[in-house]
């Protein structure tokens, strides 16, 4: 007895320093198994693995046949770790049954049994067969029967497991072993084998020990052996006893809880056996009641808590070794309820809605709120597209822009605190336009009709109200709607007869759908297909001709575009025949882009008015025709040249080309304009220039000019056939050339509003016009607007409001045009300001008024 308290008050150190990683028991990593080593192979050595963990490291001994190896007297055997290394192997002395056994402080392991065994074949039975008879064309089965074989080593069905009791528990382990024979079991205590006790039962694989005490500690093996192998499972049994302690597993400090709900606080100490518990509330102890319960697992469970059960409550645990108490507080909380809860909604694609959840809280607790679609979180973190949490402490409320389609379903929001976890849910529908219509088939197409049948798409929680069929060419911008029978497609028709195509043209088709919300996608395009052929029925229009040559009938038309042209071989038909004919003349043109046609003979009188129409056909037969035109035959050349014709030089660049009009008749040729001819009598140039003026115009100024050059000029009439005789040439020298300085010297004063300006005359060259007097350009700093002032002299006064800075310039002017002009000049706003001092010696005045934007100017000179 007095061992048995001192084993008490050592194990729960053994136990404490082998928790801890200090001390432990040997455990098998790696067991030996079975070799069969071919007596054939080049191999010198044979190894039985072996290794186990624990603390201190276990040390390893072997046993062959039941006999422990002595690895001192012979180095045939070797100890690599725990491993066991047999050099040149022998088939008479090694063959057997070897165990690894490991030991350190705390016990002894001993391994299953390994065979070795030497690998060879024996002959066959030298037993004579039966003779086999078969008939040719037969088959036949030649049996060849297996050598005698082993049976079936053990294999494990159920191990034990490692096993931790308290004093005076009962201990029950059993292990199943499957094999061939059924193996038999052995059980072993700290590599010692274990004999039926009062306290011990063994009875084939289990085990039970009655009233365990800390002595039956140890490492426990189960071992199943048949004839061919013995096998071994391993299991520590510790046998605990302590008095209760709180140290690992100590009372919550503080236990939160709401009003109105249920708590229990736990109490489970360490304690071997089992401590009795018992609480307190401050100072008194508590007792079960409605509302309060002492669990069998020693816990304390207080029902429909309300604010008088805060408090203190301490645990007293107690058994044969020892009394221990821990405490916890309770505190209780104002329950959290949602005041405003999501509600369901209806809304259409595209708009933004808020998805109330507010709660009311106690304000020392945190509340977090958690979207959840569709049982997915919403990550608000992630800045997932749509969705924004909008709101304070209390408000969790969900905003979803730009709504879409795929947002429609279950929204749920959950108001989470350290206590509890509340939740709502909310429905929404978001209603949008159709989704595109599907299996769009054409069938049963004709020159001007086609039938169409679909199936309707996802109608996106709103009912399709109308079908639209569009159609597309290759002459059409775009998809364009198509009139159908029947006329209305409402949201329960999938098939109808597309109208008013046109003959000989490549459709495609495709259908919208459309709701109260909107027009939806459409579908995909059907497969292109080409409408049957027919006769056309588009006349050409504008219908003109005229012109061309003598004995020449000249018709145009606009073509007919291809989309209706309404089959191949298509063509044009010209009939035509004099005014008061009843005959007509007929004629076709195969080329589908001709817009021309040209009818020679001699007969013609020129001028002369024709009845024409212009119609169209193709492979299907002949169409429509025009209305009837009135066209004119070609006409002759004007036959009369004018007369009159003068010339006049305006400058060195310019002249002027006259002459009288010609009273023409048909027989002198009709008379549509006139063409001016010009050129320089220099041999080494052609004509320089052909200018056309039309109707009765008589006269054309020609720019351009070189200056002091002579230049010809004649005038003939034109019309539909060509031009007629020339007149005779005149000519004319342009002027010299303007003068190339421009005016120097200038100067000016401004006093008040009185500007003097005075120049240099200008002096020319031979080659250039004599001055004949002076421009002053002059407009006001950022106005775009120029006034022009003439004088014959080289000074001018102006009367002007200086508000702004003007910009003045100062030219020439001579027969052959105006000629270079001065440097431009500032002159600022109104101040006693001059260039240097002058007077001004024209003693004409001349005076500007500015009013807004129109200046009204008075002067002795005339004002350009």
């Amino acid at each position: 007895m007095r061992l048995l308290w001192k084993l008490v008050i050592l194990l729960p150190l053994i136990n404490s320093s082998a928790g801890d990683g200090l001390l432990s028991r040997p455990i098998f990593t790696q067991e030996p198994h079975d070799v069969i080593f071919p007596l054939d192979l080049s191999k010198s050595e044979v190894v039985l693995n072996c290794a186990a963990n624990g603390y201190p490291s276990p040390r390893y001994r072997w046993k062959q046949n039941g006999t422990d190896i002595d690895f001192t007297m012979s180095y045939h055997y070797r100890l690599d770790g725990g491993s066991l290394a047999i050099n040149s192997p022998h088939t008479d002395q090694d063959i057997g049954m070897y165990q690894c056994l490991a030991t350190n402080l705390l016990g002894t392991i001993l391994s299953r049994k390994a065979k070795l065994q030497f690998a060879y074949i024996e002959d066959f039975e030298t037993k004579t067969r039966s003779t086999v008879s078969v008939r040719e064309g037969q088959g036949v089965v030649l049996l060849c029967g297996p050598p005698p074989h082993f049976g079936a080593p053990p294999e494990w069905e159920q191990k034990i497991q490692n096993t931790y009791l308290s004093i005076y528990d009962n201990l029950l382990w059993e292990c199943k072993a499957s094999g061939k024979p059924n193996p038999w079991y052995t059980w072993l205590k700290n590599g010692e084998r274990l004999n039926p006790e009062e306290r011990i039962q063994i009875e084939n694989g289990t085990l039970i020990i009655t009233m365990l005490n800390v002595s039956d500690s140890g490492v426990y093996q189960c071992a199943a052996e048949n004839k061919y192998q013995i096998i071994y499972a391993n299991a520590e049994l510790r046998v605990l006893a302590s008095a209760p302690d709180f140290s690992k597993s100590p009372v919550k400090k503080k236990s939160f809880v709401q009003v109105g709900g249920d708590i229990v606080i736990g109490c489970k100490p360490n304690g071997f056996p089992r401590a009795a518990i018992s609480w307190k509330r401050g100072t008194e102890t508590l007792r079960q009641s409605k509302r309060v319960f002492l669990l069998e697992d020693g816990s304390l469970k207080i029902y429909n808590i309300t604010r008088s059960d805060a408090g203190s409550y301490t645990c007293i645990a107690t058994n044969q070794f020892g009394t221990a108490k821990n405490t916890g507080s309770l505190i209780v909380k104002e329950r959290t309820v949602i005041t405003v809860p999501p509600s369901k909604m209806d809304v259409t694609v595209g708009e933004s809605i808020v998805l109330p959840c507010q709660v009311s809280h106690d304000p020392s607790i945190e509340v977090v709120f958690v979207w959840f679609f569709n049982g997915d979180v919403i990550d608000l973190k992630k800045g997932v597209a749509h969705f924004e949490r909008i709101g304070g402490e209390s408000v969790g409320d969900l905003m979803i822009r730009n709504i879409q389609l795929h947002h429609s379903g279950k929204y749920l929001c959950t108001v989470q605190t350290t206590l509890e976890s509340l939740s709502a849910v909310a429905d929404i529908i978001v209603r949008g336009p159709p989704g595109p219509p599907e299996d769009v088939q054409v069938e049963d197409i004709s020159s001007t009709t086609s039938q169409l049948s679909w199936r309707a798409g996802p109608d996106n929680n709103s009912p399709i109200q109308i079908f639209t069929i569009q159609t597309r060419t290759p002459f059409s911008v775009g998809w364009q709607a198509v009139a159908t029978v029947p006329e209305i497609l409402n949201g329960k028709t999938y098939n109808a007869t597309v109208v008013g195509l046109s003959p000989w043209v490549e459709y495609e088709f495709r259908v919208v759908a459309g709701n109260s919300i909107g027009i939806g996608e459409p579908s995909e395009p059907s497969e292109l297909l080409r409408t049957k052929a027919s006769v056309p029925v588009v006349a050409p229009v504008n219908i003109h001709g005229g012109g061309g040559s003598r004995s020449e009938l000249v018709i145009t038309w606009e073509s007919i575009p291809e989309e209706l042209q309404n089959g191949e071989g298509f063509g044009y038909i010209i009939m035509f025949r004099p005014v008061g004919s009843t005959t007509w003349s007929k004629e076709k043109v195969s080329s589908v882009e001709s817009s021309r046609f040209v009818y020679r003979n001699e007969s013609i009188i020129p001028l002369s008015p024709f009845e024409v129409k212009v119609g169209v056909y193709n492979n299907e037969g002949e169409g429509s025709l025009s209305t009837v035109t009135i066209v004119y035959s070609g006409e002759d050349e004007p036959q009369l040249a004018p007369r009159g014709t003068s010339l006049q030089s305006f400058s060195a660049s310019e002249m002027e080309v006259s002459w009288n009009a010609i009273a023409w008749n048909r027989n002198t040729g009709r008379v549509l304009g006139y063409e001016v001819l010009y050129w320089t009598d220099d041999s080494k140039e052609s004509m320089i220039g052909k200018i056309r003026v039309s109707g009765n115009v008589t006269t054309k100024n020609i720019t351009g000019l070189k200056a002091n050059t002579i230049y010809f000029a004649s005038v003939r009439a034109y019309n539909t056939a060509g031009t007629g005789p020339s007149s005779p040439p005149v000519n004319v020298t342009t002027k010299k050339s303007p003068p190339s300085q421009p005016p120097a010297n200038i100067a000016w004063k401004l006093t008040n509003s009185k500007l003097c300006l005075n120049w240099e005359h200008v002096k020319t060259m031979e080659n250039e016009s004599e001055v004949l007097g002076y421009k002053i350009l002059y407009r006001q700093n950022r106005q775009s607007k120029t006034h022009i002032l003439e004088t014959n002299n080289t000074s001018a006064e102006l009367l002007v409001p200086f508000e702004e800075d003007y910009l003045i310039e100062i030219r020439t002017v001579s027969d052959g045009g105006d000629g270079s002009s001065s440097e431009e000049i500032r002159i600022p706003k109104m101040s006693s300001l001059s260039s240097r001092g002058i007077q001004c010696l024209e003693p004409s005045t001349h005076f500007l008024s500015i009013v807004i934007v129109i200046f009204y100017c008075f002067a002795i000179q005339p004002l350009i």
